[in-house]
């Protein structure tokens, strides 16, 4: 299958998929989230940004899981033609930006990538070297081909039905460090990794494992 055939293919799996893996997400906790960052132990930090997403149509929803934890938000934004994000806060106004979706208005600068200490994407499907398959804006490809944004880790958050062995990649594809579904949270392995994602990371993490958090009986 094309791009195109593989969009619209994973487009109806996320959505038949999407009540498993939203109950597996409202399971999580902040013992999660710091077991989650604990292989990021250089760019762990206390009072750390984590960008979550607003929720479109059959997209996770993780505010339930964030909102309540002792840490800062920031949701992305499209503005003048770049990705960025801003700080948020649950109670704070949001307007549609530049492609339509939800977003903080701009009460200042946008954060830098150094503030950041986790991404979690939606996405349409990944495969196990970490290529995203999105919707074809290209936003987060462009955004993390910046090196600073490149050190943020990042997962892709999806159905585990959506995970599959190897995708179709373009040259200006950006892979993710792997990915959280209704199972827990997935590293991958560096052995796995995309051969263009060992050559351009310069601060691999300490990954000799997968780590799957979520248990079926909390």
């Amino acid at each position: 299958m094309n791009k195109r055939q593989l969009r619209a293919h994973f487009k109806a799996l996320r959505q038949q998929q999407h009540p498993v893996l939203q109950q597996g997400l409202d399971r999580l906790s902040g013992a999660d989230l710091e077991a989650m960052l604990a292989p990021w132990s250089g760019r762990h930090q206390a009072g750390g940004v984590v960008g979550l997403t607003w929720p479109l149509a059959a997209e996770p929803d993780l505010r339930p899981w964030l909102q309540g934890l002792d840490r800062p938000l920031a949701l992305p934004a499209v503005a003048s033609g770049r990705l960025l994000y801003r700080s948020w806060q649950p109670d704070q106004p949001l307007f549609p930006d530049d492609c339509g979706i939800p977003a903080p208005v701009a009460s200042g600068p946008p954060l830098e990538a150094g503030q950041l200490v986790l991404l979690l994407v939606p996405a349409l499907a990944v495969d196990r070297r970490g290529v995203r398959l999105g919707y074809g804006g290209g936003w987060y490809d462009r955004l993390r081909a910046d090196p600073a944004w490149r050190q943020v880790p990042a997962l892709v958050v999806l159905p585990a039905a959506c995970v599959c062995d190897r995708l179709p990649d373009d040259p200006w594809d950006v892979p993710f460090d792997g990915w959280l579904d209704e199972h827990g949270c997935h590293w991958i392995d560096d052995r796995d990794r995309h051969p263009s994602d060992l050559t351009n990371r310069s601060q691999p993490p300490h990954l000799g494992r997968r780590f799957a958090r979520i248990r079926e009986d909390q």
